[in-house]
């Protein structure tokens, strides 16, 4: 893995990741078409939420993090066998905590609901179709993070391709789920979103069927080991167990705000979801690429006691995630309403939902430097065994978070929210960043690289704001492709005027 160019393995998981994107937008048209941002919504949203979160948890967060180093190291120091054991062992442990876990969630999942949607208690009806619809979907826990984990296996192998093709498939099956919505028609109101639920099972066993055969093709499928907890075992579960509770405290978040948006009025829920949809894009394709490929590559270059060629390498993903992220905050700042217009005005989803949705955006976009920031400086500290040290910017981040949510709500409502997670974030990336740069494992990039970006960004808004004065009464799609086009054309052209492309973008 080390071998490849950290730009080819950015590019193949984050051009599968942007395919993957885009189906998502789709399956969300089709979601906010049908189901609007009405109390449909806010229900499948929350069941949706709960196995979400402990997915981030288990194999796509902490438990990725702890293992990728743990797996190399095995390998180098103990042989092939060893590695394969160690993940048979994980695989085993895994897999029993998660079905106990499903378990103890379909018995208790009243109690469950009520704790993170306290507001749905007003609306029985609303409250029932969440219960209900968090049944069906919580048994997706498991697969996803097989799945995942399964994915790391082949990420530390340096095969990253399927692995990223994932959410293509997820997506899939939800397009075709939310298309069958108009049959569930004639049930209550809050329980059209049924197809989606169940798609979501689907989805999960066809995920495991596809990320199986990879692996077993390759030779690579672990086997189911009763756990014995040997010595390389018992110190991935300690990593684990340190950075799983910064995993906490990041979810700590997430049921912060969902707990408060419930006491907000009907559709907040569907609002805040819509615009963090679209925030995550750049987040999924740049941050979440730039970090994949990164942990394996940097787990190299640490334990071979290369801090230059680390330090490289992360100076590099900065210079990547800053010319591609930062045009995109500023887009989604300038033309925020547009962007929601053409995505997702459709059918049930009102004028005042879009409106409520764009200012959402714009909070959640102001953060977004900040939260990709810390995708890519997270492996920095994984790969040295410092997960203590993201532990702590986590639990401040969180704290944080709760207390600008608390405060800022009642003044600016889920605007509040949104704006409190890009606040923490920026809190989050400071102190990684400059706990990096103290051990002179991060260099910053030149100013003048910064001014290149800054000046580009500045014509690519002057340009956006200019479109939007000119053009004529149009559909939102195409008025959104028009300012899309023209206001990256400008970037680009900027860019290229001032020599600020990076050229490991194209390096093969």
């Amino acid at each position: 893995m080390s071998a490849q160019p950290l730009a080819r393995a950015f590019r193949q998981i984050g051009g599968m990741t942007a395919v993957s994107r885009v189906l998502g937008f789709v399956r969300d048209v089709v979601f906010a078409a049908l189901l609007g941002a009405g109390p449909a919504a806010d229900a499948f949203l929350v069941a949706l939420k709960l196995p979400n979160m402990f997915r981030r948890l288990t194999a796509e967060g902490a438990l990725s993090n702890a293992f990728v180093p743990a797996f190399a190291r095995a390998r180098r120091e103990d042989g092939e066998a060893a590695a394969m054991a160690l993940a048979g062992e994980t695989q085993t442990t895994l897999t029993m905590v998660l079905v106990a876990l499903v378990i103890l969630g379909e018995i208790f999942m009243p109690a469950v609901i009520g704790l993170l949607a306290p507001g749905f208690a007003d609306t029985p009806d609303r409250m029932n179709a969440a219960i209900t619809l968090a049944r069906v979907t919580f048994p997706y826990l498991p697969m996803i993070s097989l799945v995942a984990f399964w994915a790391a296996i082949a990420n530390a192998d340096g095969r990253f391709m399927t692995a990223a093709a994932m959410p293509v498939i997820f997506n899939i099956l939800l397009v075709g789920g939310a298309l069958l919505i108009p049959v569930a028609s004639g049930w209550l109101a809050v329980e059209k979103a049924m197809p989606l639920a169940a798609a979501l099972l689907v989805a999960g066993l066809l995920q495991m069927a596809v990320m199986a055969r990879l692996l077993r093709r390759t030779g690579r499928m672990p086997a189911w080991r009763w756990p014995r907890f040997a010595a390389p075992v018992r110190a991935m579960w300690r990593q684990f167990s340190v950075a799983s509770a910064g995993a906490i405290a990041l979810q700590v978040n997430l049921i912060v705000d969902l707990v408060l948006a419930s006491l907000l009025p009907v559709g907040a829920i569907s609002w805040l979801y819509f615009a963090d949809r679209v925030a995550q894009l750049p987040l999924g394709i740049i941050g979440v690429a730039l970090g994949t490929a990164l942990l394996p590559r940097l787990s190299a270059q640490f334990r071979e006691d290369d801090p230059a060629a680390a330090r490289a390498s992360l100076a590099e993903a900065m210079r990547l995630a800053a010319f591609l992220v930062v045009p995109a905050m500023v887009a989604l700042i300038v033309i925020a309403p547009q962007i929601i217009s053409g995505l997702f005005g459709y059918g049930a989803f009102s004028q005042a939902a879009v409106a409520a949705s764009a200012s959402a955006l714009a909070a959640y976009a102001i953060g977004m430097p900040a939260h990709i920031l810390v995708k890519i400086l997270q492996p920095a500290f994984y790969a040295t065994g410092r997960s203590g040290f993201v532990l702590g910017v986590s639990i401040a981040a969180v704290v944080a978070n709760v207390s600008l949510s608390i405060t800022l709500m009642p003044v600016l409502g889920h605007v509040g929210l949104a704006l409190a997670t890009s606040l923490s974030g920026l809190l989050a990336a400071t102190a990684l960043a400059a706990a990096l740069a103290r051990r002179g494992h991060l260099r910053l990039p030149p100013p003048i690289e910064t001014m290149r970006t800054v000046a580009c960004c500045l014509v690519m808004a002057a340009v956006l704001f200019g479109i939007g004065r000119l053009l004529p009464a149009l559909p939102p799609a195409v008025e959104l492709g028009i300012l899309v086009i023209g206001g990256g054309g400008a970037y680009l052209v900027a860019a290229a005027a001032l020599g600020a492309v990076p050229r490991q973008l194209f390096r093969r």
